[in-house]
């Protein structure tokens, strides 16, 4: 017999190279070759698809506890062993040797680990039964001793296992007695093949099965008559089970009959017990029915009951107390009589919620008492919401017509009378809780109290400001200044000594310090006393424009304590919208009274505009509250007034400045250049808070059509154009030079206009010198012109600009210079109103004509090189003599 693999020490020492480093000892190596199988067919094995393999048995011990692997190596390109594949021994559940294989060397094991148990397991066949033996027997050793089990073992004896193990002890022992190693970390394969062997048969069943081979152990041959044998004890057994049945029928009988007694008994009892229940069932119906019948009359008793409660309850709720019918239905409106009006509006008010679903149950609601009670609740309603609205609506109307009658009320000739509705407001607070109880009970009833108030009001309040302003008005003395300004036909000294006018802006001061805060607080009492639901327009002690007025704190009418959500309940824009719609009643008509006032102011002195619409801003500026949205309207139609009139004024004067385009022919300085800076030096005077914006404007205006005109004019001229535009933008910058220091403005038109005598200059100076000395400037340009074209050198011989032209040129332009520049100032001074300029331009002339003649002098010596005329410092000089 050739050797196992198993027995291979080379094979083995490279299985434990292969596995170095993993702390593991290999048990037993052996060569076999692997295939697949197909699962549920009988599959022929091919040897030319196996593949060679080393299967390892190895064991790795960490204290107590021992860990078993069974490693499959493959041989690698080099022919060197490396690891293909690990399984663990404590998961091996089978080992089962395939049928298909005669030689029975072919074996599978499976493990209960797999990720896939669809795929069918690796077949290992070895080279003979031998070495199959060998390996399973180890597998077994390890599995029962190192970790506790034994796999299931399937298509293989074992007792001819064992048989086996016993016959091939010796040969193995020696095997294991040539293995080195340390004895206490490594078990030979010797020492697992013994403990097979004793482990799987005892020694009593050894002899048992010894025993029982020694019987029966026979030739091939003899299996067949072993199996008849076998058939003929078993038939033998059933026969005798089946004679022994037999002989046991009298006893089953005597059984049978006493079973069927018992069963006559039971259905007996069975019959007495179902007349029983059924006696006991109608007995438990009747109690149940006198239980249920017991239950109801409770129940109907209780109910009653309740029922008796809850009506006697409704009833006093659904019960008119009959001073409070008398007082609804025909008390009195006096004011000694409001308490108890009061009272009785707080009881209806009480008695209408309490017959509404979320304070009365939903069953109540359509009872036909609760109906009945609830029509004849909102008849009472009607009927004093209309007698009170009725009362109010006369009150109010008295109330006005009897201050109204009264001429005391109102200012008269002589004296002004500051209005005073403290008595009137008095009067009206004495209705203010009753006003809140009428919106509670009907709300639309406060749409017509609304109007009959704001009506009523309305007069008093336009005839007051009616009568202050035609007093206020007449007790007003001041001059009335004209209001031309800046007319070409008037003297422009006539404006300078203009009377005072500040009584004018005081008087209108006045009459927005009386009526502005009145007319705010008219507003806000009329908000609270009307029941609007909007917050206090003014903070208690004072009003919106700061100034201190006697009836202040009058709004103040103590009704918001009636239910504390309504001090919480924000404004609404329905509300709001409403209140200013009241407002508008009420206040409507007073501007006109206004509007008279700042008429009368514009027709005495135009330019108090100014002042008036400081005031007016100021005023407008601190209207911030939304429900005295009326007086802000008016503030701001004040406003608009006030620079309508001021814009009249400002367009008129446009057209006076616009006037001085029509005269034949202007020279010097026209008239509205003075008058204008007199006109601006009044304005600034009367400047207040906001008006800024408003004089600026105008200046614009003025200046642009101030500019604009002089422009026009100077066209009509040609020939004095510059003389009379430097001259008059010279006396603009003179007459504004301290305003344009303060004012931003007019700063910006005098630079302006600075720009604009600086061009008139240049061009008045450029003028004279040419006419003048125009042939010698006029040679000096031919040349420059051509040296744009030829080469200096070959100017000398162009026509007209030889040597000689060029001394013909200086001998009559220079030849008696001191002449020369002596008609240059006479000229310049001729036409020259404003004496004041010629100093400055002379000294212009002769820089210009001075820089001229040195460009003059260059090109000369450019030119001509050979050529001598009078030097650049021999002018200097001669100038400055002059």
């Amino acid at each position: 017999m050739a050797k196992s693999s198993a027995d291979d020490q080379e094979l083995r020492r490279a299985c434990e190279a292969a596995i170095e480093g993993t702390k593991q000892s290999v048990v037993m190596s052996i060569r076999v070759a692997k295939s697949r199988g197909i699962w549920g067919k009988t599959h022929k094995l091919g040897r030319d698809m196996a593949k060679p393999r080393v299967l390892a048995l190895s064991v790795k011990t960490k204290g107590q506890r021992t860990q078993a692997f069974l490693r499959v190596l493959k041989y690698s390109t080099g022919g060197v062993l490396e690891p293909a594949k690990l399984y663990k021994l404590k998961h091996l559940s089978k080992v089962e040797v395939l049928t298909n294989d005669p030689s029975g060397c072919t074996f599978t094991l499976g493990f209960d680990n797999l990720r896939s148990q669809s795929v069918a397991p690796p077949q290992w066949t070895m080279r003979n039964i031998d070495d199959r033996n060998r390996l399973l027997l180890c597998i077994l050793n390890i599995c029962k001793d190192a970790l506790g089990h034994l796999p299931k073992v399937v298509g293989i004896d074992v007792v001819e296992m064992a048989l086996w193990a016993k016959e091939n002890t010796p040969a193995v022992t020696s095997q294991g007695k040539e293995q080195e190693g340390p004895a206490a970390s490594t078990v030979t394969e010797s020492d697992l093949k013994v403990t097979v062997e004793k482990e799987l048969v005892s020694q009593a069943e050894e002899e048992d099965m010894e025993a029982l081979l020694g019987t029966y152990v026979m030739g091939i041959g003899e299996a067949e008559a072993f199996s008849e044998r076998l058939k003929r004890e078993l038939l033998a057994l059933e026969a005798a089970n089946v004679h022994a049945i037999l002989e046991s029928e009298p006893l089953i009988d005597e059984v049978l009959q006493g079973l069927e007694a018992a069963t006559n008994c039971v259905d007996d009892m069975d019959e007495w017990l179902g007349i029983f229940n059924v006696k006991l069932r109608h007995m438990r119906e009747d109690i149940e029915s006198i239980e249920t019948r017991n239950n109801k009359l409770e129940m109907q008793s209780v109910n009653n009951r309740a029922l008796i409660y809850e009506l006697d309850k409704l009833l006093l709720g659904l019960r008119v107390p009959s001073q409070y019918a008398a007082c609804l239905t025909g008390g009195s409106f006096d004011e000694a009589r409001m308490l108890q009006n009061i009272e009785a509006c707080e009881w209806l008010a009480g008695a209408l919620r309490s017959l509404e679903v979320p304070n009365l149950d939903p069953i109540y609601a359509n009872m036909r008492a609760v109906k009945e009670k609830r029509a004849e609740l909102e008849k009472l309603k009607s009927t004093f919401v209309r007698r009170a609205s009725e009362f109010l609506r006369n009150y109010f109307a008295s109330l006005v017509d009897f201050m109204i009658s009264d001429k005391s009320y109102f200012s008269q000739r002589g004296q002004l009378k500051r209005p005073d509705h403290a008595d009137l407001r008095y009067k009206c607070r004495t209705y203010a809780r009753l006003l809140q109880h009428l919106k509670s009970l009907d709300k639309n009833c406060m749409g017509a109290l609304r109007k009959a108030y704001c009506s009523s009001l309305n007069l008093l309040l336009r005839r007051e400001a009616r009568e202050f302003a035609n007093e206020l008005r007449a007790s007003t003395k001041a001059s009335r200044n004209p209001t031309v300004w800046l007319e070409a036909s008037t003297g422009s000294g006539q404006n300078v000594n203009a009377a005072d006018t500040s009584t004018v802006s005081e008087a209108y001061s006045k009459m927005l310090t009386i009526f502005i805060p009145l007319l705010v607080d008219e507003s806000s009492f009329f908000a609270h006393f009307m029941c609007f639901e909007v917050p206090a327009l003014v903070p208690p002690g004072g009003t919106a424009n700061g100034d201190k007025y006697d009836d202040t704190n009058d709004d103040d009418l103590g009704i918001m304590d009636i239910d504390d959500n309504d001090s919480k309940a924000g404004k609404s824009s329905g509300e709001l919208a409403a209140l200013n719609e009241s407002l508008q009643d009420l206040l409507d008509g007073i501007q006109e009274d206004f509007y008279a006032v700042v008429d009368w102011a514009y027709k005495i002195d135009p330019l108090r505009c100014i002042s008036m619409h400081g005031i007016t801003e100021r005023y407008l500026s601190g209207q911030k509250a939304d429900a005295a949205g009326f007086v802000r309207l008016l503030l701001g139609d004040l406003e608009s007034r006030v620079s309508v009139q001021f814009s009249h004024f400002v367009d008129e004067a446009c057209r006076q400045i616009e006037r001085n385009e029509r005269n034949v022919r202007q020279m010097g300085v026209l008239s509205y250049i003075p008058r204008f800076a007199t006109l601006a030096t009044r304005m600034e005077q009367y400047i207040q808070g906001q008006s800024r914006d408003l004089v600026d404007q105008a200046y614009t205006k003025f200046v642009s059509i101030m500019f604009a005109t002089l422009e026009k004019i100077a066209q009509t001229e040609p020939k004095y154009s510059d003389l009379f535009l430097l001259e008059n933008y010279a006396a603009f910058q003179n007459s504004l030079y301290d305003l344009a220091n303060v004012v931003p403005t007019l700063a910006k038109f005098y630079h302006q206009a600075s720009e604009a005598y600086e061009q008139a200059c240049t061009r008045h100076i450029s003028m004279i010198i040419y006419n003048q000395f125009e042939r010698l400037f006029q040679f000096a340009r031919r040349i420059e012109d051509l040296m744009y074209t030829i080469a200096p050198e070959e100017i000398p011989f162009q026509l007209g600009l030889s040597k000689m032209d060029l001394r013909k040129v200086i001998r009559s332009s220079l030849s008696g210079l001191d002449k020369s520049i002596t008609a240059m100032y006479k000229k310049l001074q001729k036409n020259m109103t404003s004496e004041e300029l010629l100093p400055s331009l002379w000294d212009k002339c002769k820089k210009e004509f001075l820089d001229k003649y040195e460009s003059f002098a260059q090109l000369v010596a450019k030119i001509y090189p050979t050529e001598t005329i009078h030097s650049v410092t021999e002018m200097r000089d001669l100038l400055a003599s002059m």
